[in-house]
């Protein structure tokens, strides 16, 4: 009979983050998977994701907790719209962002 032993995952053995959003009566946010943080205000959150760029949209807006090592950005105001911004834009990034903010 063979006999598997679990050994400690490398690096480059780790599996890639979870993103999930958990949101609380529209006015907290959860976001795991933030790769980067490309730009935020008081009216909206754009951020980069291990699924893609995700905007968030609302009212006094602010982040509450940033953690670049686990990847986890919280936002708390009122949220008035999540949504992803798809490959549909290229790689452009001046047709990215211009269609973004109009």
């Amino acid at each position: 009979m063979d006999h598997y032993y679990s050994q400690p995952m490398n690096n480059k053995d780790k599996p890639s983050p979870n993103h999930d959003i958990i949101m609380k009566s529209r006015k907290k946010i959860e976001i795991t998977g933030v790769k980067h943080v490309e730009s935020f205000d008081h009216e909206e959150f754009l951020l980069e994701t291990v699924m893609g760029f995700l905007a968030i949209k609302g009212s006094h807006l602010k982040m509450q907790n940033l953690n670049v090592e686990q990847g986890i950005v919280v936002i708390e105001g009122k949220i008035f719209d999540i949504s992803y911004l798809d490959d549909q834009y290229g790689e452009n990034s001046k047709g990215f962002f211009s269609k973004l903010f109009k």
